[in-house]
């Protein structure tokens, strides 16, 4: 979901050349992007608190930049390289960005949800953990049936489905870049792979849409891959090379088009509801989104491009990573039965702590790992990783599971579908 930023001129500043958590395809800095995150986050804030029906397309935002993102990293070292790429070092990169903080939401939210959680909470928490944990939390509910829009409710960990889409494609599209960049004569077809996954992706989507259940298709790695490969798609040469013979006027203008066709579309989506959302909207959003972005990173000095690369924006954009993960917790334990009260006043609440808590976790431990701790590195990192896992393990087979009566499930809540997870 991030990588690091630029300077206007297109090079970082020299104290954060190694990197600060910010957008950067192709080694530049690109910082509209900071704010799209942020805007991305604010949507998914405000669906969980009931008061915005297309917040969680934020989500579907995030898959385009990391596809995005990643990409254009991949390309860029190949191109350095010589069509080298370090696979080994990229997935080191990745889970120093992104493990320590989940691994210790996920220890946090279980020893919570075991001390002042109802039972039911702790129940679903001890069966989901492990697969939280290794990152295919997606795959578990979709296997045990657990409906996405009516029973995330229940699940603490709900919305961790969305990091193993994440994770599953860092695993392997990586791999197919690599094979690709190789030689000269296979480099051209990594956007004709893009393109076709993409493809295949939607078909695959509109093909296993069924029922009133949309859980499958919404939180499958493979048909939710188009946005990834959409994102991934404009990361690469030749949709490069055609957007640079845009001018900056046209392509600022092209940006505002988009934004504020993305923007109507997240405020007329009213959920799973939304005519053909999973028979191509999504895609059709996804698509804008690649645009939008890959005309931000060509155009970042436009109207819309300073817009977002303000500072409040940026600044969401920076800590999204971490109010993503811990909102959803804070969201459940402080229910309007706990707080004696709902609305407004209670959405205030857990959008305060939410930020508190999202930019305590990037201070105290997403950054201090990335970037000054030396023993999350190499070989020391990988048995740091295993001993984590370990814990989460020990702290799922330890915790006493509650007791499985009558009261140990809030049988309004399985039924409750007003704030589910994106």
């Amino acid at each position: 979901m991030t990588s690091p930023a630029s300077t206007p001129s297109g090079t970082a500043p020299p104290a954060r050349r190694r990197g600060h958590g910010r957008p950067r395809a192709g080694g530049r800095h690109i910082t509209p992007l900071d704010g799209l995150r942020g805007l991305a986050v604010l949507g998914v804030l405000f669906f969980h608190a009931g008061h915005f029906g297309g917040g969680f397309l934020g989500v579907d935002l995030f898959f385009v930049l990391s596809g995005f993102l990643i990409t254009g990293l991949l390309l860029k070292e190949a191109a350095d390289r010589r069509g080298a790429i370090g696979l080994t070092a990229f997935w080191q990169r990745r889970a120093r960005r992104l493990l320590p903080a989940v691994t210790v939401l996920i220890v946090v939210t279980l020893l919570l949800a075991w001390a002042v959680g109802p039972p039911y909470l702790l129940a679903f928490a001890l069966e989901d953990g492990p697969w939280a944990a290794l990152q295919a939390a997606n795959w578990h509910f979709v296997s045990e049936q657990v409906g996405y829009w009516n029973d995330a409710d229940t699940r603490v960990f709900s919305h961790l489905w969305s990091i193993g889409v994440e994770w599953q494609f860092y695993a392997v599209w990586p791999l197919v870049v690599a094979a690709l960049v190789r030689r000269r004569t296979t480099r051209r077809l990594v956007p004709v792979v893009a393109a076709a996954g993409a493809l295949a992706s939607l078909a695959l989507m509109i093909a296993l849409t069924q029922g009133p259940d949309t859980t499958r298709v919404y939180e499958g790695t493979d048909t939710r891959a188009f946005s990834l490969l959409l994102g991934a798609l404009m990361a690469t040469d030749p949709v490069r090379r055609a957007l640079s013979k845009t001018s900056a006027r046209l392509a600022g203008a092209l940006c505002a088009v988009l934004a504020c066709g993305i923007g109507a579309y997240w405020f007329l989506t009213d959920g799973p509801n939304a005519p053909l959302l999973f028979r191509g909207g999504l895609f059709l959003h996804s698509l804008a989104a690649a645009l939008l972005i890959a005309l931000l990173a060509h155009a970042p000095s436009s109207p819309a491009g300073r817009l977002l690369g303000s500072t409040p924006l940026r600044s969401l954009g920076g800590a999204s990573y971490s109010l993503y993960l811990w909102h959803w917790p804070i969201y459940l334990f402080l229910s309007e039965e706990r707080l004696g009260f709902g609305g407004w006043a209670r959405t205030a609440v857990l959008v305060t702590l939410s930020l508190a808590v999202g930019f305590l976790s990037k201070t105290l431990v997403e950054d201090p790992i990335r970037f000054k701790a030396r023993w999350a590195r190499g070989r020391t990192g990988m048995a740091s990783l295993a001993a984590a896992l370990a814990v989460i393990a020990g702290a799922c087979v330890l915790l006493p599971a509650p007791h499985q009566g009558a009261d140990s499930v809030d049988l309004t809540r399985l039924g409750s579908a007003h704030s589910a997870r994106p």
